[in-house]
């Protein structure tokens, strides 16, 4: 998950906004965590971070967004990010509102 900002900068490229998957799977990247790994040894590896879900910034706490996946321990990194998807998802759904929802809802 990743989206664009507006475009008016001098460069040719905007730069991209990580959140959700995205930004968990950039930190994973520059952590020295090895798998498997438990949900506490994760959160303590990424010094308990809190990730952002949606492109305006929002954020949810590493260790909250594992106690909603039916799992505490993970083989590899895709496992884990496989199981956390839904939750930064259920996350960016639920945080819109109703002028959110309205704006999915438009077809421009």
């Amino acid at each position: 998950m990743a989206a664009r900002p507006p475009g008016g900068g001098d460069s040719a490229e905007p730069e991209a906004i990580e959140f959700g998957i995205a930004a968990l799977d950039a930190r994973l990247e520059e952590s020295t965590l090895s798998f498997p790994a438990t949900s506490g040894e994760i959160v303590r590896a990424l010094d308990h971070p809190e990730i952002p879900y949606d492109s305006k910034g929002r954020t949810i706490e590493l260790a909250t967004a594992l106690e909603e996946t039916p799992q505490s321990e993970f083989e590899n990194e895709t496992e884990l990010l496989d199981a956390l998807y839904p939750v930064f998802d259920e996350a960016r759904r639920g945080g819109r509102g109703i002028l959110g929802g309205i704006r999915d809802a438009l077809p421009f």
